[in-house]
């Protein structure tokens, strides 16, 4: 993955992406594209005539000034080739308008300036409408080894698989690949009929050899039962499909990809 477009902003996992994209890029001769989008449309009650708004302005330029000279200085002594984008705009829509000529986004799994915990809303509109795979990187992360074991998550859905394909490019430079497949209870019906050996024929043709498990779906939330089967044999990424349900339907009752985003454990490689 050459070309990395990744998102610049406050939240906590700046730093931890901003390591990730670096590590990939040293590994893969990769170039960094920066993108830092600032939107000004933001409401603040009883300023009828915009007068908090215009005041406000100022710092959020500043800050936002401050935090690419920051970045800056961490990226030019780390000898990869980068680039810097500011727009003004939403930062999902931005993101989505960059991400054609992308191989990968980078963002982190909660956004600036939001509580509680819960899938970020910005990751959701990017993954589900942008060409290309997301990477997101949780706070904590010191480094990337694209050599490391990865764990891709397969439930034979075409999201499952569309992540899968996505993903060819780190999963060959992987010292070993498993397919996971989470069993479901005996005699529940299953809405999907790509078996994992598609998955690992699929990989076979491109050189990358896997070993499929079966993991028993037990009490354990999926989400937790593919972060646990991915530690244990060290896994440095989770590569899964997002949104199988309809999205809204995952933001009410639940789903794999909201328990997934909401506490991440490592890196995880999202496509739709």
């Amino acid at each position: 993955m050459k070309s990395i477009l990744l998102h610049i902003d406050h939240d906590p996992a700046m730093t931890a992406r901003l390591q990730v994209a670096l590590d990939m890029a040293r590994a893969t001769n990769g170039h960094i594209t920066c993108l830092q989008a600032v939107s000004y449309d933001v409401f603040m009650p009883g300023d009828f005539y915009g007068s908090a708004i215009a005041a406000a302005l100022p710092v959020i330029r500043e800050n936002a000034d401050k935090l690419r000279a920051r970045v800056e200085r961490e990226l030019e002594g780390e000898g990869v080739p980068f680039d810097w984008r500011f727009e003004y705009g939403v930062a999902s829509q931005r993101l989505i308008e960059a991400s054609p000529l992308a191989d990968v986004v980078i963002l982190g799994p909660a956004e600036a300036g939001v509580d509680g915990r819960g899938p970020s809303a910005l990751v959701g509109d990017v993954v589900t409408r942008a060409p290309v795979p997301l990477l997101v990187v949780p706070e904590g992360m010191h480094s990337f080894d694209v050599g490391a074991p990865m764990l891709v998550a397969w439930n034979g859905s075409a999201e499952s698989a569309h992540a899968l394909r996505a993903a060819v490019p780190l999963l060959a430079c992987s010292v070993k690949v498993t397919l996971a497949c989470v069993v479901e209870e005996a005699g529940e019906a299953k809405r999907f009929d790509l078996p994992s050996t598609e998955g690992a024929k699929y990989l076979a043709r491109h050189g990358i050899p896997c070993e499929i498990v079966e993991i028993p779906r037990g009490e354990a939330k999926i989400a937790d039962t593919l972060f646990s089967a991915a530690q244990m044999r060290d896994c440095a990424l989770l590569v899964m499909g997002a949104y199988g349900h309809a999205r809204l339907a995952e933001l009410v009752l639940g789903g794999v990809t909201r328990h997934m985003l909401s506490e991440p454990q490592m890196p995880v490689l999202l496509a739709h």
